[in-house]
């Protein structure tokens, strides 16, 4: 019998191969990497022998490139409900089905409890202040409260509904433009509708909670950077392209905007020759927004029925085209 061969991708905290029930495979091979690569060359080397990939999220990148060269796959079991990493038009092309994990993120909170954490840990300076501490100094940068600042919200589905509710709870006037947000809708949640150019000349923090789409993509530009308060931050815990990079840098250099909070970037992990390593006026983490034992653990889970499903000749959850 044919034995066929699962890689289990970017499993940074060891934790996949005890979440979920591998063994119980019948005639496959099931190997573990913890780390991620970049390069679409080492990525081809590496899992060109494999039929089935599980992946974390959106860590490792397969664009029309490394599809091609993956000559012997043809299942991706991929995480969340969408796989911005897979160039899904190449993957259908060549015959590779995709499907996601939807239903494994439970109430789902995780990344607006970060987006939260982050607002508090920029805005008073917390990892600033942590640091000079620790070299015997004391309150080395001023801050504000949030009470009666002006929180904006970049897109209100899900997430950006919960972190305007938490802006509530702080006391704070929130604000919100969306694609597809309208004043009724924003009102049941006790937020003002604005338009795309005030939410960013009124807010005190703004704070991004819309998907990477090719419309979002780079939709944060010099432009409206510019338009922000020289004492605004900017919260980013969505994905990294949505903003202009160069924009945001020379923002952050200049003083345009006092500082940022990210937990996305357009690569990832961060290089360490980043220019945002440089800058003291950004709180980075390193896309911990999912990340959690329990959300892990239950991407295993279902990426496991989801392989044994396919292996049945039953794919569920299958991701299509759009």
């Amino acid at each position: 019998m044919t034995v066929r061969k699962i890689a289990v991708l970017d499993d940074y905290w060891h934790i996949a191969e005890d979440a979920a029930d591998w063994m119980s495979l019948q005639g496959v091979n099931v190997d573990f990497f913890h780390d991620t690569l970049i390069d679409p060359h080492a990525i081809i080397q590496r899992l060109h022998p494999y039929e089935i990939l599980v992946t974390t999220r959106e860590r490792t990148r397969f664009p029309a490139q490394v599809l091609e060269g993956l000559t012997n796959l043809r299942f991706i079991s991929g995480t969340g409900t969408g796989q911005a990493n897979v160039d899904m038009r190449k993957a259908q092309e060549l015959g590779i089905t995709v499907c996601t994990t939807n239903g494994s993120r439970g109430r789902g909170n995780t990344t607006a409890e970060l987006t939260w954490a982050l607002i508090l840990g920029v805005t008073r300076h917390i990892a600033w202040e942590d640091r000079h501490i620790r070299l015997g100094k004391w309150q080395m940068r001023q801050a504000d409260g949030l009470g009666g600042k002006k929180l904006g919200i970049l897109g209100m589905g899900r997430l950006g509904t919960i972190v305007a509710g938490y802006g509530n709870h702080f006391d704070m006037d929130v604000i919100a433009w969306g694609p597809t947000l309208d004043s009724n809708r924003a009102a049941e949640h006790s937020v003002k509708y604005v338009g795309w150019e005030e939410l960013f000349k009124e807010s005190d923090i703004l704070s991004i909670h819309v998907p990477l789409t090719e419309l979002s993509r780079g939709w944060i530009t010099e432009r409206e950077l510019s338009s922000m308060k020289r004492t605004a931050f900017l919260v980013n815990t969505s994905r990294g392209p949505i903003i202009d990079k160069s924009a945001l840098i020379h923002a952050l250099q200049t003083g345009q905007i006092a500082g940022a909070a990210l937990d996305v970037y357009d690569v990832e992990p961060l290089p360490t020759n980043d220019p945002l390593l440089k800058l003291d006026n950004v709180l980075l983490t390193p896309h911990l927004g999912y990340s959690t034992v329990n959300t892990i653990q239950g991407f295993m889970r279902l990426s496991l029925e989801n392989v044994r499903a396919w292996l049945a000749g039953s794919p569920q959850n299958v991701l299509n085209v759009q």
